[in-house]
Parts: structure tokens; C-alpha cells; sequence
């Protein structure tokens, strides 16, 4: 292994875990991975001809240099592996959610904040060329005044999606937190602080799951502008939509594609449609597709940033915002039953 390349821990192995493994390893070195599963650490131990755990502790007293530990586990165990590496003076790259309850990721951060370590988190979908373009434009203030928005997620999450861990309370949390937690965070991020947000949401398909299936939630922002976001997982037998349209001042924009990957239409004041770059495929895991594979930006600028406090990369003091925003969303949301 390098001398000079970061070590990288990655805790947990499934999935998510795997997308982790194989872009990591393309800019750092894999000093372990670990899973209660033995199964799956063996095999992607051998894999990556890396040390294999079976116990977190086991792998944090084991090692000797960790730069960063990715946290790939269930959602509701984010918040007790992350601070147990930060405790051990490890710095935290974490998928999101970062937490399913401020609670918990108020002791993120403060264990974070007390150890003097790094806690990033997992939003690729920033990384989106359209996304990207659609931020620079709104920032750049070439629209003008936004007026309302549009945001559509409408994916297929199959029966057989929902097993162990996936459809609890207790550890998955709710379709907003691990399907759509991307789409709430891109919100604040393009149109900034919420002034007001209702949710009305249901379970029509999903009986074996302990929270809705699709949600309509409705928006006023600080800045005025107004907007509604729908989401659901139950678009008949595979993905169909992750869009973002504004209506704005100078112009109308819409991202579409299945996963904001396309620039759909384009009627801004004094400008051509732009020719953007084609981004990387959605994550393919069999049954489901998840969101565009955009681990390798996430890795490149995770590194960077460890060195330079000032290079631009999700932390948790931002991240926090989605937790808080979804958490309060639930909390009065109203039920339509069936």
C-alpha cells in the first residue's frame, strides 16, 4: 500500500458499502471492512485483499492508522458507529441520512466538534452536471426572482426491496430519509431556508412497511418563493422521475431524467440551452436503481478537504438541515388512510 494515500475504513458492507469499497479504492488505500455479517465482509475482505472485522470495536483497537471511516451501515445506526469512530479521533465520511432524528445528530456533531474531526456526509446528487448548472444559475442570479418550483420523485421501491433492516421505524426511519433525503437536501440547498412545510402522505402498496409510501409535501421559503415537492415509491415496476422545474423571473428551467440527470427544457432571458456533460449511471443494485453513482466526486472532494479546511464539501453543521426539516415534516404530517 501507499505511504502517502489515505486509509480508509469502510463499515458496512452491503450495497452501499460495495459503491463505497470500489470508489474508495480507486484514491485511498482499504485498511479493513467490517460488517456483523461475516458473510459479506469475508467475501469483499477477499475482494479488496483488505483486513476483515466482524465488530466495529474490534476494527477501531485493531488498526493502527484510520484517516477516515465510511459509514455505510443502517440509517438508524449512523448516528452510534459515527460517534464512536469520532471518539476514537477518527474523522467520519457518513451516508445519508446522517441521522433520522436531530437528537441524534446534534451528538454527531458534538462528538465532531469535541475531538476536532471531520464529519462529512454523503449528498452525490449535488454532483449532478444539470445540478451543478441549475446551482450556478440560480446563485449567479441570472433568473432573477424564483417564483415556484416543482420537484418530483417518482421511483419503484419492489416489495422484496423491504426486508430486514428496510421499512422499520427504528432503523430505516421513513421513505423521506432514505429515498428522497437527496431531494429535500437539494431544496435547501438551491432556494434556501424553509419558512413553512406541510406534508400529507399515505401507504397505498407497501403493508409490510412502518411508515407512508408517497407524500406530497408543500413548501413557502424565506425568500417568497413557493413550491411542492411529490414523492412516491410506487411508479408502476421501475424508476420514472427525479425532476426539479423553476419558474422564475428570467426563465423557465426543468431538470428531469429518472434521477435529475437530464436538462429537460430550457426558456432563460438572453441564453442557449447549454451542452453539459453526460454524468455517471444511476447505482444499479439488481432489483432497484438508486440515485446517479456519483461516489467518486464524493471521494475525490472527501480527500481533499480532510487536508484544506477550506475546500467546499458537505459537513454535518449543513447536512443537519435535511434531518431537521424531515423530522419536523413527520412530526405534523397529516395521514390519508386508505
Amino acid at each position: 500500500m501507499s505511504t502517502d494515500r489515505k486509509k480508509i475504513l469502510v463499515l458496512g458492507c452491503g450495497h452501499i458499502g460495495q459503491r463505497h469499497l470500489f470508489h474508495a479504492s480507486n484514491v485511498a488505500d482499504i485498511v479493513g471492512v467490517c460488517d456483523i455479517d461475516k458473510d459479506k465482509a469475508t467475501t469483499l475482505g477477499n475482494q479488496y485483499k483488505t483486513n476483515i472485522f466482524y465488530s466495529l470495536s474490534d476494527a477501531l483497537n485493531s488498526l493502527s492508522h484510520i484517516d477516515l471511516v465510511s459509514v455505510c451501515t443502517p440509517n438508524g445506526l449512523h448516528a452510534e458507529h459515527s460517534i464512536s469512530v469520532l471518539e476514537k479521533g477518527i474523522n467520519v465520511l457518513c451516508e445519508k441520512p446522517m441521522a433520522i432524528s436531530t437528537e441524534s445528530a446534534h451528538k454527531m456533531i458534538a462528538a465532531a466538534s469535541s475531538n476536532n474531526k471531520k464529519l462529512f456526509v454523503v449528498k452525490q446528487n449535488r454532483y449532478n452536471p444539470p445540478v451543478e448548472y441549475l446551482k450556478n444559475t440560480i446563485d449567479s442570479g441570472t433568473l432573477g426572482k424564483i417564483y415556484s418550483f416543482q420537484i418530483n420523485g417518482y421511483w419503484n421501491r419492489p416489495a422484496e426491496y423491504y426486508k430486514d433492516w428496510r421499512g422499520t421505524l427504528l432503523l430505516d426511519g421513513g421513505t423521506l430519509y432514505t429515498q428522497f433525503s437527496h431531494f429535500i437536501d437539494l431544496i435547501l440547498w438551491l432556494f434556501g431556508n424553509v419558512e413553512n412545510a406541510t406534508l400529507i402522505k399515505g401507504n397505498y402498496c407497501h403493508p409490510n412497511i412502518e411508515f407512508e409510501d408517497t407524500g406530497i409535501v408543500s413548501f413557502k421559503m424565506e425568500k417568497g418563493s413557493i413550491g411542492a415537492f411529490h414523492y412516491t415509491v410506487n411508479s408502476f415496476k421501475k424508476n420514472m422521475e427525479g425532476s426539479i422545474t423553476i419558474f422564475a423571473e428570467n426563465g423557465t428551467i426543468k431538470i428531469g431524467g429518472e434521477y435529475l440527470n437530464e436538462l429537460e427544457y430550457f426558456n432563460v432571458k438572453d441564453l442557449n440551452k447549454p451542452t453539459l456533460a453526460i454524468g455517471n449511471g444511476p447505482n444499479n443494485y439488481g432489483t432497484y436503481s438508486g440515485s446517479m453513482s456519483n461516489h467518486d466526486k464524493i471521494y475525490s472532494n472527501a480527500i481533499k478537504a480532510l487536508d484544506d479546511s477550506h475546500h467546499p464539501f458537505l459537513e454535518a453543521t449543513e447536512a443537519y438541515k435535511t434531518v431537521e426539516l424531515i423530522e419536523s415534516l413527520y412530526e405534523k404530517a397529516f395521514y390519508q388512510k386508505n
